[in-house]
Formats: structure tokens, sequence, C-alpha cells
């Protein structure tokens, strides 16, 4: 289980909660436009990972690697991450923010399950309740930026309308309208501009423009040396 502090950013306002994580689910091939998720599926493809037997596939991760802190460390320089929203069931609520499905690249040739389970999954300290957003959820905006060689660039941009929907993949885990309470999904990414690429830095965020807001975060990579 994993503790998170969440800032939860109402319409009315700012409130605080204490999440208990149980349970953490990464959904993958999660792409609403299949050519996109085509693209994306061929980019791995070309670093080596399988092409995925069904999508959405969805991959079991402990919840103790969620974490809010500003840096992630890796073994070797074969990690990157991913912008993704982020859905959290806590108290009876369903909230929304962004995280990085961060994965070792070099692992994922070997096993996806794998190579989840082996890195941190980053998310924000803020949140939004969904219930705010749902009726236009389709406008939101992920977008990230990567420092690849000392230079910051756009990595990642798109509507989340190219993604599945919250409730169908809520539903497709198993079978739910609701995800349980203490349950965390990630919920799919879009194609990295320019390709897949490792990075020493990593931010991201959540853009509501019908609001006239965002969530933000970033993190850096710390490279540990591989010695055998």
């Amino acid at each position: 289980m994993q503790n998170l502090k969440f800032t939860v950013e109402t319409l009315h306002g700012q409130e605080t909660i204490d999440a208990d994580v149980s349970t953490l689910i990464i959904a993958g091939w999660a792409g609403r436009d299949k050519e996109a998720m085509e693209h994306h599926i061929r980019e791995l493809e070309a670093l080596g990972v399988a092409r995925p037997g069904s999508t959405p596939t969805y991959y079991r991760v402990a919840a103790a690697r969620l974490t809010q802190e500003a840096e992630v460390e890796d073994a070797g320089p074969h990690s990157s991450g991913e912008v993704e929203t982020f859905l959290l069931s806590s108290g009876g609520v369903l909230y929304v923010g962004v995280g990085s499905d961060h994965t070792d690249r070099q692992v994922e040739t070997v096993g996806v399950t794998i190579s989840k389970q082996i890195c941190d999954k980053p998310v924000a300290t803020s949140v939004w309740c969904y219930e705010d957003v749902a009726a236009h959820w389709d406008n939101l905006i992920l977008r990230s930026h990567a420092v690849i060689d000392g230079q910051k660039v756009l990595y990642q941009e798109g509507a989340v309308s190219g993604l599945l929907e919250p409730d169908i993949l809520i539903r497709g885990y198993e079978g739910r309208d609701n995800l349980p309470d203490g349950t965390a999904m990630f919920g799919g990414t879009m194609p990295a501009i320019g390709g897949i690429r490792m990075a020493s830095r990593f931010e991201a965020e959540l853009v509501d423009p019908v609001l006239d807001r965002r969530i933000q975060f970033a993190y850096d990579v710390k490279v540990l040396p591989i010695r055998g």
C-alpha cells in the first residue's frame, strides 16, 4: 500500500486528501485512435517490444511504485517517461490527475509486465474531481517535455480524445462500473514526437482548456551504474 497526499482543486477552492492506494493498474495500448495506437506499437516494436495480444492490456504494478518525489533512480540509462491521465478512487470519489508510466525500455524487450514493475511511477500532487471534467473530457490535453542531451524538447502532445474514455477503461478491467476504493489506474499514452528517447528530466501536464486550469509535475532521472 502507498499513502499519498493530494491537493484537490475543485470548482470552489482547494482541499487536501490522504489517499491509501492498495491497487495500481497500468492500462496499456489504450488508444481510441487506432492509427495512433498502431504508431505507438510500431515505436515499441522498433525497440524489440512484442506486439500485444489484445488491447487494452491491464498490467498490475505494486502500489508502492507510486511516487511524488522530484527524482527517480533507475539502473542504467534505458528508461523513459510517458505522460498519462491518472485515475484515483478514494473515499467514494473518483479523481483525475496526471502521471508518468516511467518504463525501462531494455527490460521491456524481455517482458512488458516486468518492465512496468521495476520503475517508479511519478504522479502530480494535485487532482481534480472527475465529475467536474466528465462532460468535457475529450477537451483535456496531455503534454510532456523531456530534457535530452541538455535540450528541452516537446516530447508528447495530444487531446485525451485519442485515448479510451475512463468509464470504458474501468469497465474493461473487471467489468465494474466504478474503481474500488484505494485503486489507481493510468489511462494510456500517445506517441512520442520524434520517437521514444531517454531523458535526464521529464515534465508533464494535464490541461483543461474549458475551465482554464492545468496540473503539472516534473522529475529528474538519476542513472545508477550497472555492475553485472
